[in-house]
């Protein structure tokens, strides 16, 4: 079986890693020459190409393949310009699957409530639109083709190398406990193999929320952090001055509130979570 990934950062490793321990053949759509080397000495055949320059994506080995599509849409706009220069590269060859990692930032702001798959997106940010812009191509393309496509709706993706430490140690503050929207997170090694399982058991044209058991306040997962480490517990604020200090971007993670159901995602794709609830003690794959 070949493995062909789509945006080799940090997840994309954990699975190329994960699919060379099945014995699979793994390439990858690489940009920049720099990445080139790094790759080929993991063991991963490169394919040079920029998802931007539509002329740079013949030939790619997709026939037959198990496709991870990990790329990021462009940082600006309504709409996912990659994945619509993807798509009409592949033709006349077709990969075996797609799996696609979205964002349950398509869902907009819940207000808390419990959100499972059901629920209809309403993305309010652009950032937001443009995933949900780029499901929604993909989706279309697989039923056209009859190529089966997976959507994982991923929340905050976290590792103990990966944490808002530098944030806590020039003293951002958070919203005080009764402002604080709820949050979600997964941690890196079980993202990458609840791909794995998306791309071995997940039903064509499913979608599937992906998170851990933890659903808490984006203030307390800071403070857990803090007390993890060892390190001062932010300062809490009301919005009035969160406003005047918080970036825009960061106020735009505030604004929504939602806790997301994996219940479709241990049921249906057999996963068991190996960091069922925050864990930043352990050591990363």
């Amino acid at each position: 079986m070949h493995v062909y990934i789509i945006g080799l950062g940090d997840i994309g490793h954990r699975i190329a890693r994960l699919e060379l321990g099945r014995g699979r053949n793994v390439s990858a759509l690489v940009r920049t020459d720099a990445k080139i080397k790094e790759t080929e000495n993991l063991g991963i055949k490169v394919f040079h190409a920029d998802l931007d320059q539509p002329d740079t994506l013949e030939r790619q080995p997709l026939h037959g393949a198990i496709v991870y599509y990990l790329a990021p849409p462009p940082s600006t706009g309504k709409h996912d310009s990659r994945m619509r220069n993807w798509l009409k590269s592949i033709k006349p060859f077709s990969p075996a699957k797609v799996v696609y990692i979205s964002t349950t930032g398509v869902y907009g702001d819940c207000r808390g409530e419990w959100v499972d798959e059901q629920r209809p997106p309403r993305p309010k940010t652009d950032r937001a639109k443009r995933r949900l812009d780029a499901e929604n191509q993909l989706a279309g393309w697989g039923q056209k083709q009859g190529v089966p496509v997976v959507r994982l709706r991923v929340p905050g993706i976290y590792h103990p190398d990966r944490l808002p430490i530098e944030a806590l140690r020039r003293g951002r503050p958070v919203l005080r406990m009764e402002d604080a929207p709820y949050t979600n997170h997964i941690h890196a090694d079980d993202l990458a193999r609840i791909c794995l399982a998306a791309a071995d058991r997940g039903a064509a044209g499913e979608i599937y929320n992906v998170a851990d058991n933890d659903a808490s306040t984006m203030s307390e997962y800071f403070i857990k952090i803090a007390d993890a480490l060892g390190m001062p517990r932010p300062r809490e604020i009301g919005w009035e001055e969160a406003e005047r200090q918080l970036s825009p971007a960061m106020l735009s993670y505030l604004r929504e509130s939602r806790r997301i159901s994996n219940k479709k995602m241990l049921d249906e794709l057999g996963v068991e979570l190996l960091h069922p609830t925050l864990d930043i003690t352990g050591p990363s794959a």
